[in-house]
């Protein structure tokens, strides 16, 4: 008998130290203290973000009932007010951080009304260009959901269950559709996975594994080249689409599961032969113009509108393609070097990247 409460014991430690895979858990959070102490730099960094969480102790939220983004040019009244909408989803980010770090609750309060507050008015449409934005969101719940309980856990905990369910029902999923294998696709399986981690949903998170493998074999080419590199004929869609994907693969990988990174479909294609691909462009040792040859009419409005690095010829600039370095150097450490080269300044974030990876 003692064995076996032994035995219990020691697997809800296990699971309890891994409560959250979209965020930091907590030996990672401990992790952090530290190295935000470490160095005369490290506290600079930790100073700057503490200043900033302090700040947002002041606003109020202001959630919007549908975001709207995609398909929208700069300048659109509806663009520009979601636009201002989001930007609470650093903030309940931040505040929610900033609680786990200092133990604060005033920050967790605040954190938790913005939450609300969105929960309470925000409608999903199923557009993942759209709900893409809410990754802040969906991770500031993961790093306070212990804390939270009653209704506002149900009330927040429905908004995400609808918001993933809403997108694996949307019309956009439809066979024939382009955002049923295209980048719109990518951002819809990392938004469904990330919801279905935080929420420990086995339905959500068993969905969007089978999904992805069917992704990363249809948008995916052998040749490390993606089918949205092909219909834009920019980097820029190439780099967006194997962001959600990355983001996903590293969540897969932290809840202890298959190796997305490496994973190689039915045609040969991969994640790592995509990112791969781009790498020298990230180096400049190749470069390309971008949109010259688009077949999608938005991309066209985009250049009329004077919107920039729209226009065709544009070269592309390595520094866009961070996004996707700053993902795959968790699977991948020698690209390191590359990452410093073209990250620059330090910032907070970087130290809670360079936390995560550590923590693999």
């Amino acid at each position: 008998m003692r064995k076996f409460v032994i035995t219990v014991l020691i697997l809800v430690a296990s699971f309890s130290g891994f409560t959250q895979i979209v965020s930091l858990n907590q030996k990672e959070i401990s992790t952090l203290k530290l190295e935000n102490s470490s160095t005369e730099k490290n506290k600079k960094l930790y100073h700057s973000f503490e200043k900033l969480a302090s700040s947002f102790l002041l606003e109020q939220p202001n959630p919007i009932d549908t975001i709207r983004t995609e398909g929208l040019l700069k300048g659109n009244p509806k663009k520009v007010k979601t636009q201002q909408a989001l930007a609470d989803m650093n903030k309940m980010y931040t505040l929610a951080l900033q609680y786990r770090l200092n133990g604060n609750k005033q920050y967790l309060d605040k954190s938790l009304s913005f939450l609300i507050a969105w929960a309470k008015i925000n409608q999903p449409n199923g557009n993942p260009i759209d709900d893409t934005n809410l990754d802040k969101a969906v991770e500031a719940y993961d790093l306070i959901k212990d804390l939270i309980g009653g209704n506002d856990k149900a009330l927040i905990e429905n908004w995400l269950k609808e918001t993933a369910l809403a997108e694996i029902n949307s019309k956009r999923m439809q066979a024939g559709r382009g955002t049923a294998i295209n980048n719109w696709n990518a951002h819809r399986l990392k938004v469904v996975g990330e919801i279905g981690y935080t929420l420990n949903d086995k339905a959500l998170i068993d969905w969007t594994i089978e999904k992805l493998k069917q992704h990363i074999n249809i948008n995916l080419h052998a040749d490390g080249t993606s089918l949205d590199f092909k219909e834009r004929d920019a980097m820029h869609y190439h780099i967006y689409d194997l962001e959600p994907m990355l983001e996903l693969a590293i969540m897969i990988d932290r809840a202890k599961g298959e190796n997305f990174y490496t994973y190689q479909s039915g045609t040969g294609s991969s994640i790592q032969k995509s990112v791969d691909w781009l790498i020298p462009y990230m180096k400049g040792e190749k470069q390309h113009e971008e949109y010259v040859r688009t077949t999608v009419k938005f991309d066209r409005d985009r250049a009329k509108n004077n919107e920039p690095g729209f226009a065709p010829g544009t070269m592309f600039e390595p520094k866009l393609a961070l996004p996707v370095l700053r993902l795959s150097v968790y699977f991948d450490r020698g690209q390191i070097d590359l990452l410093n080269t073209l990250e620059g300044n330090a910032s907070f974030q970087q130290l809670i990247d360079h936390v995560k990876r550590d923590s693999k």
